[in-house]
């Protein structure tokens, strides 16, 4: 539940989780690290040991691993090898298996399907509209018009009439909407959209609430795309002007219908508020055959919405492509994904990737029993650790976006994970994905008049009592290093400064160190990345 108080809003469900990290651009004001992060009179071992044993850490989880790019040799590690919460730094495990199997080229396919063809301009039964987990549909500039683009296909295909229903097809993911650990309570956020096959406007509608001209009359609510949310309950009034707003939206997990309660002053600006899409592959079918109609193509048929566990019939017998838009190439995805820490487009590669390892494990050992699409990303992905040398114990990964707060990696996997991307063909595609500090994404008003400042190459994670840091800098005297810094359990006491600065300030210390001459880390402190 979140409150403000002007105005005040229950969104029942929206817990920020790692979703936080997107708000970072929102705080480019906020105090820099302190300047004793920067200091050069003592070694860079001295200065993080003295920032992290401060008293008020008493009681929180400090986790370290600093490596070299260079040489191999462990810069500096402090419970290295302790699993702890990543938070959004499990998204550098997703976007590692998506890249490792797909490649940064790679574009994702949504299609229209067929059983049969076009005759005399009437196709007899049913189009399919077929998601291939595209996350950027309609978001991205090649596919802003995708549904024009995909029924002009079609018209030039001489169609303009169809027998039979417009299927909305997301059955390419066999799993859940939701992530493995994802709490219910955050399904109807934005931050916690349905992971489909078939995603539209990343799975978001807008909620705007208007309060009328007197009060005692209802408030108006509207919604953005106008037909995203199939059903709406508004029992929101307009109060007395200058009275404080109290506005409660509720949808229950699994349901269509949106409740909107309480009041908003009169006089008052409108409020605008972000929510998941109940059923995106629904909406993405409205949107096409909204658009067939617009090209003079007559459908007979209803719209039907298919997922797992459904199975579309259509599908048994051979179809082929009508009609195809695609992705731009995964490395773009990545990038958007990581830049804005946007939960769908690495849920969705997770899947992707899942759906890949189940294809290959077929085709070499036959069926066997059934698991989810993100279960099999999972196995992708713990396939590809075991191949660098990280051991299964210390990366305990179990969705795609670090939503779960039962993920769990050392330090040491996270930094042995950054060591290898920076060799692989794609390592300069990884790099430029992460945010930069003070340039841009989720770091865009961090470590701003420091060393780290575009130099520091980061995945950020934050939930609650959870703020992680990992990835690229290059020292003072040039040495590149893999970092992941990761702090549990700790919430600052008053007067403290935020636990994102005392992060930051271990980012800022190595961007400013000269480590390759700096005093050696003590050997109780060292431990060799495994």
């Amino acid at each position: 539940m979140y409150s403000s108080f002007r105005p005040r809003l229950r969104l029942f469900g929206l817990l920020w989780g790692s979703a936080m990290a997107m708000l970072a651009p929102a705080l480019s004001a906020a105090p820099q690290p302190p300047s004793h992060a920067i200091a050069h009179t003592a070694s860079l071992a001295a200065q993080i040991d003295n920032l992290i044993g401060e008293p008020r850490f008493a009681g929180a989880d400090w986790g370290i691993a600093v490596v070299s790019l260079d040489t191999g040799r462990t810069v500096y590690a402090h419970h290295a090898d302790r699993l702890l919460q990543p938070a959004s730094t499990a998204k550098l495990f997703t976007a590692a298996v998506a890249l490792s199997e797909f490649g940064p080229d790679y574009r994702i396919p949504t299609r229209v399907l067929a059983q049969g063809d076009i005759r005399n301009g009437q196709l007899d039964g049913p189009l399919i509209l077929y998601g291939m987990g595209d996350p950027t549909l309609g978001v991205d500039a090649g596919t802003l018009s995708w549904p024009d683009q995909m029924a002009e296909q079609l018209a030039a295909q001489g169609l303009h009439h169809i027998r039979g229903d417009l299927i909305a097809d997301a059955t390419y993911f066999a799993s859940p909407v939701m992530g493995t650990g994802w709490e219910a309570i955050d399904l109807q956020s934005w931050f916690a959209v349905p992971a489909s096959a078939l995603s539209v406007g990343e799975n978001q509608v807008e909620v705007t609430v208007t309060p009328a001209a007197m009060p005692g009359a209802a408030a108006q609510l509207s919604v953005t795309p106008n037909n995203a949310i199939p059903q709406l309950t508004n029992d929101l009034t307009t109060s007395a002007a200058r009275t404080r707003n109290d506005i409660n939206l509720y949808r229950a997990p699994g349901d269509n219908v949106l409740y909107a309660f309480g009041n908003i002053a009169a006089r008052s600006q409108a409020q605008t508020f972000k929510l998941a899409v109940p059923d995106p592959a629904r909406y993405a079918g409205s949107l096409l055959r909204d658009a067939l109609t617009r090209h003079g193509i007559q459908l007979d048929g209803k719209l039907v919405s298919m997922q797992w566990p459904r199975r579309d019939t259509a599908l048994q017998a051979p179809t082929h492509v009508l009609a195809q838009v695609l992705s731009p190439p995964l490395g773009e995805i990545v990038a958007r994904g990581l830049k804005r820490s946007q939960n769908l487009y690495l849920q969705n590669l997770l899947l992707l990737a899942g759906v890949k390892a189940q294809a290959d494990a077929e085709q070499r050992d036959g069926a066997n029993g059934f698991i989810t699409s993100e279960r099999w990303g999972i196995r992708a992905m713990q396939q590809m650790l075991e191949q660098i040398g990280i051991a299964p114990t210390s990366s305990l990964i179990e969705e795609g976006t670090g939503l779960s707060r039962r993920n769990l990696a050392t330090p040491n996997a996270m930094a042995r994970l950054l060591t290898y991307l920076a060799a692989q063909p794609y390592a300069a595609t990884l790099q430029s994905a992460l945010p930069v500090a003070g340039v841009d994404g989720t770091l865009l008003g961090r470590m701003r008049s420091t060393p780290a400042e575009n130099n520091v190459h980061a995945k950020t994670g934050s939930m609650a009592f959870v703020h992680c840091l990992a990835g690229y800098v290059t020292s003072g005297d040039g040495e590149r290093l893999a970092f992941a810094v990761m702090l549990n359990n700790y919430a600052p006491p008053p007067g403290a400064p935020s636990a994102t600065r005392d992060v930051d300030a271990i980012a800022v210390i190595l961007a400013g160190s000269r480590s390759r001459t700096s005093t050696p880390t003590p050997v109780a402190a060292n431990q060799p990345v495994n």
